[in-house]
C-alpha cells in the first residue's frame, strides 16, 4: 500500500472480511504447497512465545478438526516454556487427535528460539511473543514457507507495520495461510451485527465510539534486583515498555479500533488526541501512559471517538457503538435501535471466537483454501500506533505521513546484555513521552 493512499471500502472488505467471516466465505485456489486432507495428515505446529496467550493459542490449534501435533516450542526463557507445556498438556487431556511431542531437542530458549522453531520441521508457526518481535518473526516464517497464526498487534512501531505488509505480499504469492488474533472477526454476534450495519440497517454510519476502559493488567512480575540485566528486566515485564508492547492502546485497544475499521471498511487517515500518566506513576510501570483519548477521522469525514484507560475504581467499558443516519448500534451487544423505534438483538448461536479463529485457519490449511488476515491486522495495528502517536505528541498526525516515516523504536542489538531503547535515569524513572515535545515522525 502506498503511504499516501487510503484503501476503499470495497478493497478493505475484499482483503479482510472475506478471510475473517469464516470458512463459508472462503474461495478455493490451487496451492503449490503441501495439501492436508482432513483426518489423514497430521499438521505439525511450532509455538513461539509461551505466555498465557501463546499457551491458549496452541491449545486451540490442537483442538481443531483432524490430527494436530505440537512439535516444537520456543521462548526467551526456558522456565516460561516449561510452564506453558504443562498448561497445554492439561488443556487437551483426553483429546485423541491432539498430539504433544516436544522433546528436549525441540525446546528452544533465547533470542534465536523463533528461528529454531521455524527450522524444526513444522507446518504452522504460532507467533505469540511480545508484539515488538512480531514483524521479525513473521518475516522469517514467510521466508521459510510456513503458514502462520500471529497474535495482535502485529508490531509496536510503523517500521514493523511496513515490514509485516511487505512480508504479507510474499505470503500471498506463496499461498500461505495467515491468521491474526483479532478474534471478533470470528465471533458470531459481531459478524451478524457488523454485516447488518454494512447492509445499511442503521443508515450511513456517521460516528463510532470505541472503548477499552479498565483497571489495568498484571503488575510487573520481576523486581529489578532479580534481573540479570536491564534487558531481562524489560523482557520479563514487557507490557510496560513501548518497543515490546506498544502501550495498551496498541496491545488491548486495537480490538475496538479494529471493529471500527471493520464497520467502516476503511482505516483512519488522521488522528488527534490526548493522554498521560496520571495514576500509574511508579517507576515499575515503565514508560507507558495510563489513559488515551483519540479522535480518529476517516477519509469520508466519519469520526471514531476512542478511549482506553488503565486506572482502577473508575467507570469501565470494553465496547463499540455505531451511530447512523437511521439509528444506532451497540456493536459489542449485537443490537441496534432505529430512530423510528425498531429494535433488533442477535438471538442466534454463540461461539468461542478464540477457538473459531483457529478452526477457520486450520480448515483453510487442510482444504487448500485462500486465507489471509495479515493486511487488516497490520493496518489496524497502524491505526492504533496512529492514535498513540497523536496522544504522545499532542499533534494532528496523518496515516500517510506516519507510514512514510517508517519510524522504528526497536533496539539495534538483540541480546540479553544489549541496551534497550529506553533506560531509567538516576532516579530510577523512565522518560515519559511529553505532548508538545515528542516528535511524531
Amino acid at each position: 500500500m502506498a503511504p499516501e493512499q487510503s484503501p476503499s471500502r470495497r478493497d478493505f472488505i475484499k482483503a479482510s472480511a472475506t478471510a475473517a467471516a469464516g470458512t463459508a466465505f472462503l474461495t478455493s485456489v490451487v496451492n503449490p504447497n503441501r495439501v492436508f486432507a482432513a483426518g489423514d495428515d497430521t499438521i505439525k505446529i511450532g509455538l513461539v512465545g509461551c505466555g498465557g496467550r501463546g499457551s491458549g493459542a496452541a491449545s486451540q490449534a490442537l483442538k481443531t478438526e483432524g490430527k494436530v501435533e505440537l512439535y516444537a516450542m520456543g521462548d526467551m526463557f526456558m522456565d516460561l516454556l516449561e510452564k506453558s507445556q504443562k498448561r497445554i498438556e492439561a488443556s487437551v487431556k483426553g483429546n485423541d487427535t491432539a498430539i504433544i511431542n516436544v522433546p528436549e531437542e525441540r525446546r528452544f530458549a533465547g533470542f534465536d528460539a523463533y528461528q529454531k522453531v521455524i527450522d524444526s520441521g513444522v507446518d504452522v508457526v504460532i507467533l505469540a511473543t511480545p508484539p515488538g518481535f512480531r514483524p521479525i518473526h513473521f518475516e522469517a516464517a514467510v521466508k521459510a514457507g510456513k503458514h502462520v497464526f500471529m497474535e495482535k498487534p502485529v508490531a509496536t512501531d510503523i517500521a514493523g507495520v511496513n515490514k509485516v505488509l511487505e512480508a504479507a505480499k510474499k505470503a500471498k504469492e506463496q499461498n500461505l495461510k495467515v491468521g491474526v488474533g483479532l478474534q471478533r472477526h470470528h465471533q458470531f454476534t459481531y459478524r451478524d451485527i457488523v454485516k447488518r450495519i454494512q447492509d445499511g440497517e442503521i443508515g450511513d454510519v456517521v460516528a463510532l465510539r470505541v472503548y477499552w476502559n479498565g483497571g489495568g493488567v498484571w503488575d510487573p512480575r520481576m523486581a529489578r534486583e532479580e534481573a540479570s540485566s536491564e534487558m531481562e528486566y524489560q523482557l520479563r515485564n514487557w507490557y510496560y515498555y513501548n518497543w515490546l508492547c506498544g502501550d495498551h492502546i496498541c496491545e488491548q485497544h486495537i480490538h475496538n479500533i479494529d471493529v471500527g475499521n471493520w464497520i467502516k471498511g476503511a482505516y483512519p487517515v488522521r488522528a488527534e488526541g490526548m493522554g498521560g500518566r496520571e495514576v500509574r506513576t511508579d517507576p515499575k510501570y515503565g514508560e507507558i501512559f495510563d489513559h488515551h483519548a483519540v479522535e480518529f477521522t476517516y477519509e469520508d469525514g466519519t469520526k471514531m471517538f476512542s478511549q482506553c484507560r488503565h486506572i482502577p475504581n473508575c467507570w469501565n467499558s470494553v465496547s463499540e457503538y455505531a451511530h447512523g443516519t437511521k439509528g444506532y448500534a451497540d456493536v459489542s451487544g449485537s443490537s441496534y435501535q432505529s430512530y423510528g423505534g425498531d429494535k433488533y438483538r442477535y438471538r442466534g448461536e454463540k461461539n468461542d471466537p478464540y477457538q473459531t479463529e483457529h478452526d477457520d485457519l486450520f480448515h483453510a490449511i487442510r482444504n487448500n483454501i485462500s486465507y489471509d488476515e495479515s493486511e487488516y491486522g497490520a493496518m489496524s495495528t497502524a491505526s492504533s500506533i496512529l492514535g498513540r502517536t497523536a496522544t504522545y505528541s499532542g499533534k494532528s498526525v496523518t496515516m500517510a505521513d506516519l507510514l512514510a516515516s517508517n519510524k522504528s523504536i526497536m533496539p539495534e542489538e538483540m541480546s540479553m546484555s544489549a541496551t534497550p531503547p529506553t533506560t531509567p535515569g538516576k532516579d530510577g524513572r523512565y522518560p515519559i513521552p511529553v505532548p508538545g515535545v515528542y516528535k511524531p515522525y
